[in-house]
């Protein structure tokens, strides 16, 4: 059987899916106490370490949807189909998740003749997406990114296709899609050409705060987070800590009186300086 089969049949039906969707106001795929797993690469690892990253974002989007979920953080730097396919059992389903996103695509392409050819590509992900249908988990198929922020370029326009497979998929499985390609391509394009460095990622792979906030509303759409959330979702991102961190050299005796202050208070270092910043 040709496991790229729907590639080609199923574009129009995930764009018909995003819409009737979008138009029945679907009601969240979570609920509070349920456990929602991230399985990735390091554009997942990356985004569940970093205070701010998409995984992040995410579960505060959650929260503040009025849903307190578990995340089970499963995103591993540098792999790829094959391995992710490889741990899937321990690292998710082992820990029996209502719903796992799923993003996987960037380093099967990056890696070049170490990466995974389509074909083998299209095999692990359908592998991947039968064995969470036969163990309950709702999937919720995240688009690959970016592999540098020339659009144009030959890593990118392979990915094409590998991205054409997932939305295909998707679509057949009747599986919610966030169409995180076209998101962080649109965000991209909405620059000026004369706008120079890199607009939603660090280093063209691995997203910067811009980069992160994409994706992480894409991920709370396709899980049925309400558009009008969003503007409440986005102001309670901006007041959590992690997005800058300040260093300040000091002396032993000034680390000192800074931390009989912040007992005397009964909170931390950090939170001497933030008050003192805001002017509390």
């Amino acid at each position: 059987m040709n496991t790229c089969k729907n590639m080609t049949r199923s574009m129009a039906a995930a764009a018909i899916c995003t819409m009737l969707c979008a138009a029945a106001h679907c009601e969240p795929i979570l609920k509070s106490g349920d456990k929602l797993a991230f399985m990735g690469d390091s554009i997942t690892q990356f985004g569940n370490s970093k205070p701010v990253g998409y995984v992040n974002l995410v579960m505060k989007g959650l929260e503040v949807a009025g849903i307190q979920a578990t995340k089970i953080p499963a995103g591993v730097s540098g792999h790829k189909s094959n391995q992710m396919k490889n741990r899937l059992q321990r690292d998710v389903l082992d820990k029996h998740p209502q719903v796992m996103t799923f993003s996987c695509g960037v380093n099967d392409v990056w890696h070049g003749a170490s990466g995974v050819p389509l074909m083998d590509y299209c095999a692990n992900v359908s592998n991947i997406l039968d064995r969470c249908a036969e163990a309950g988990v709702k999937v919720v198929v995240l688009t690959a990114t970016v592999i540098g922020e020339d659009l144009n370029n030959a890593n990118n326009q392979k990915l094409a296709a590998y991205n054409d497979f997932l939305r295909a998929e998707a679509a057949a499985r009747k599986l919610p899609l966030a169409d995180l390609n076209a998101d962080i391509q649109a965000f991209i394009k909405s620059f000026p050409p004369e706008h120079k460095g890199n607009k939603a990622t660090g280093d063209g792979v691995h997203m910067a705060w811009e980069g992160d906030k994409v994706m992480a509303r894409g991920v709370l759409l396709a899980l049925g987070i309400p558009e009008s959330k969003m503007p409440e979702i986005e102001a309670a991102w901006r007041k959590m800590p992690g997005f800058w961190e300040y260093r300040i050299p000091v002396s032993a005796d000034e680390a000192k009186a800074l931390d009989e202050q912040a007992k005397a208070k009964g909170c931390k270092v950090a939170d001497l300086f933030r008050a003192a910043l805001l002017g509390e």
